[in-house]
């Protein structure tokens, strides 16, 4: 492998080397930008030559490198939204390092935007369909229950569908929640939910940056169908101890970062947060139950992180997350102990090397881990009468190697690989009690190597065009089933005039790994299995086609809008769902000692999305946000499922509508709001329920003065019966619609900074639709009854308020 990589870069730099013009008469300047007070890493820097389309950006970590023709001298420029940009003039005749500190800037709102030069405007980049959610502005969004999110955030942008009402399952574009490749400092979060699903395990407070790319992948990308949600830790600040955070309705949080050397060549994070819906519920719980019953359920998660420079050429970063749910009841006497709980342990420790001014590496051996158990013990006095022990994850090793290569302004090569170990367990079940001994029913755990290795290119070959091409070859080994897969990427922009573009993306995807879920909503029981022998890689193919329109000074919407107007169509191959009654227990009959396999619960089939999305956005001024809508159009089709034809998925929506602002009414206070509008989910619901007249086995011999007289058969009633109609997901509920309102009132005291905030969830009390359900409805005496269907709803408006901090 390290031959390999060395015959492959030395291929790739005699290359780009021959084809660039005159390198002997160039000059290289680069270095890193980072945040004045604090020395974080700024991700995205723009960095150029003033009046010229000449320039780059900052990568992951901060660095950047800008091949210029050698001169007495050059004026550089540094901006970046949310800070002061400077200038700096330059001599031009030898290679130069020039680190930068930008200084946060003294402005109401505290956005990341896309307006002039503080970054590359959406007309002038080769990629589309990504959007970059500033943190800051995660944090102006109202919540649900004041508790920040943002997978939440996400769901109101255009080509992504939201789950059922309050949940944070994430589709993009037609896809599953399994086909979303979530990465937090490059390592995996398989379950990114609490709460079965109404919080994310993100804590915005430890968080630098959050982007999305739901089409037009680079080749860096790779292992799912549908998006990549990648997001990145601050790295803490290097000067001084900071702290902030929170105190909601039901969770608390705090992060605290510093340095932890003199020499400010360190530093450290550390954040943590905990809902203490346990301690609220306890005394009522104990109260309903006189005292027999203990129950209750938390979250938490735990973020750490922390720098060292060793010098200018190398950095090390040691990161990790660590969250988990649980709930919990427990029976005193003759009762019940039940225990539920699931999690996610991430750890990645990465070390960035600089070889020169032009090639940037860095290597990443990366942990993760998911583990759901279910414990349950019934006993009478000190007897245990039946033990349960259920378990199900999987766990990945990897290493990842990557290249920023900068060859010149015209081109910025990326290349690497990476190697990923999975140890899957689909289901584990152990039942003892005192008629049987101990059942056990193990699937046996699953191991399986994934790899990639993958090179891209943006290219500028004129004023015009912008390039990124690339191609990524996949392999997967498990057993003796081998798949070795070429993905092919290619995105480019064409400028029509200054501040318009049109834009077409083609990505081929190949995911080597499955959720088995029989809700689709992302719930803990959910099983990750690999591909196999007999279930093949998950495939997608999309294509894109769009226009990007940056607004100057516009008449109409003033400084600072983009416009981004895009059509799609997805196709996925080999999708796998579980079949009409699989169960993810596995087992069918717990006496039996056959084993099931998790491939006979299942079916695979085909899909394919297609649609067109609007973004109008604002990231600057007193007044910012977004209108985004999505007209989409997805389709799955299974053999074993709906009779071999094709079917809407449950979370298909014809249309999708959501508006957001944020309005800074004075430094002191800032308002904010949210709409959303999407048609109904498409479900399979009952279209009556019955009872089956039924013969019992056996005679009845009726007595008369104690002399048999009649020997009749035995009837009666059956239990009772939902009778569904034959076309699956043929029933759509209704729409769903909801406004959310927030407000915020700082105040900047001598030694720290407090925000009270108040909010209301779905503040026109919209009674949305969560499950529908067949009742029988009394008509009154002497009337037969009927059945109808009844829709249930979840949550009405939700009043809730926070008070958060900042020293």
């Amino acid at each position: 492998m390290r031959l390999f990589l060395s015959v492959l870069a030395s291929t790739f730099f005699l290359f780009f080397d021959l084809t660039a013009q005159d390198l002997s008469s160039r000059i290289t300047i680069s270095g890193y930008v980072r945040e004045q007070g604090s020395q974080e890493a700024l991700i995205g820097v723009n960095v150029y030559l003033p009046g010229t389309s000449t320039g780059t950006a900052t990568n992951t970590y901060g660095f950047y490198s800008l091949t210029l023709p050698a001169q007495d001298s050059v004026r550089l420029a540094y901006s970046f939204v949310g800070y002061e940009p400077i200038q700096r003039t330059i001599g031009l005749r030898r290679n130069t390092t020039l680190n930068v500190l930008l200084t946060p800037g003294r402005v109401l709102t505290e956005v990341n935007v896309k307006a002039s030069r503080t970054e590359e405007k959406v007309s002038e980049s080769p990629q589309m369909s990504s959007i970059d959610v500033p943190v800051s502005q995660i944090k102006k969004i109202p919540a649900f229950l004041g508790e920040k999110d943002v997978l939440k955030v996400l769901q109101l942008m255009p080509g992504v569908q939201k789950g059922s009402e309050g949940q944070t399952g994430i589709y993009v574009r037609g896809g599953g929640p399994d086909q979303n490749l979530i990465i937090l400092d490059e390592a995996t979060v398989y379950n990114a939910n609490h709460l079965f699903g109404f919080f994310s395990v993100f804590n915005g407070d430890a968080l630098k940056s959050v982007e999305l790319t739901k089409g037009g992948f680079p080749a860096r990308y790779g292992g799912r169908l549908s998006s990549v949600i990648e997001l990145n830790m601050k790295d803490g600040n290097k000067e001084e101890l900071h702290g902030e955070g929170g105190i909601g309705l039901i969770a608390s949080r705090l992060t605290l970062e510093g340095p932890f050397t003199k020499n400010k060549k360190g530093s450290f994070l550390v954040s943590g947060r905990r809902t203490y819906l346990d301690v609220i519920a306890a005394p009522l719980i104990s109260a309903q139950s006189d005292g027999q019953t203990k129950a209750g359920y938390y979250f938490y998660d735990f973020n750490a992180k922390a720098n060292y420079d060793f010098g200018p050429n190398n950095r090390i970063y040691l990161s990790g997350y660590f969250g988990r749910d649980r709930f919990y009841a427990n029976e005193k006497g003759n009762g019940t102990d039940v225990g539920i709980g699931w999690g996610n342990a991430t750890g990645t420790l990465r070390w960035n090397h600089l070889f020169n001014q032009k090639l940037f590496s860095n290597l990443s051996l990366i942990y993760s881990n998911y583990e759901f158990r279910i414990l349950a013990d019934e006993r009478t006095a000190d007897t245990l009468n039946t033990s349960l022990r259920y378990t199900s994850g999987i766990r990945d090793l990897s290493a990842k190697l990557d290249f920023d290569y900068y060859v010149s302004p015209q081109h910025s090569l990326r290349f690497g690989t990476q190697a990923i170990f999975h140890r899957f367990t689909p289901s584990a079940l152990v039942v003892q009690n005192r008629s049987i001994d101990e059942f056990r029913s193990d699937v046996q755990a699953i191991n399986a190597v994934e790899a990639g290795i993958y090179a891209e290119d943006t290219w500028r070959p004129n004023e015009r065009w912008r390039i990124n091409g690339g191609l990524r070859l996949s392999l997967f080994t498990q057993n003796s089933s081998s798949y070795v897969r070429p993905e092919p990427r290619l995105s480019a922009s064409y400028q029509l005039r200054p501040g318009m573009s049109v834009k077409a993306s083609y990505a081929t995807m190949n995911q080597y790994i499955h959720l088995l879920s029989n809700t689709g909503i992302g719930l803990p029981t959910d099983l990750w299995v690999p591909t196999t022998e007999r279930i093949a890689p998950q495939q997608s193919r999309q294509v894109a086609v769009g226009l990007a329109k940056d607004f100057a000074d516009n008449f109409v919407l003033g400084n600072g809008f983009a416009l981004t107007v895009e059509g799609y169509y997805k196709t996925m191959q080999n999708i796998i769902n579980y079949k009409e009654g699989a169960s993810f227990l596995l087992i069918d009959d717990p006496t039996s000692t056959e084993q099931v396999r998790w491939e006979d619960n299942v079916t695979a089939g085909r899909g394919w999305s297609y649609g067109a999305e609007v973004l109008l956005q604002r990231k600057t001024g007193r007044l910012s946000g977004w209108l985004g809508y999505t007209l989409s159009w997805t389709q799955w089709q299974f053999p074993d499922l709906n009779a071999g034809k094709p079917f809407f998925p449950r979370y298909d929506r014809r249309h999708d509508v959501s508006l957001v602002g944020i309005y800074e009414l004075s430094k002191r206070i800032t308002l904010s709001g949210t709409w959303v509008y999407g048609t109904g989910n498409a479900l399979t619901v009952p279209v009556a329920n019955y009872r089956a007249f039924r013969h019992s086995p056996g005679i009845q011999t009726v007595y008369n003065n104690n002399v048999p007289s009649i020997i009749a058969p035995l009837f009666d009633y059956g239990p009772t019966v939902s009778d569904y109609s034959q076309q699956k997901n043929s029933f759509r509920a209704e729409a769903y619609h909801r406004f959310d309102i927030a407000i915020q009132f700082h105040k900047r005291k001598k030694h720290h900074e407090r925000t009270w905030e108040f909010s209301l969830y779905n503040a026109y009390n919209r009674r949305n639709p969560f499950f529908y359900q067949l009742e029988s409805v009394n008509q009154g005496q002497g009337q037969p009854s009927r059945t109808a269907l009844f829709r249930y709803s979840v949550f009405p408006v939700v009043p809730s308020f926070s008070y958060n901090f900042k020293f």
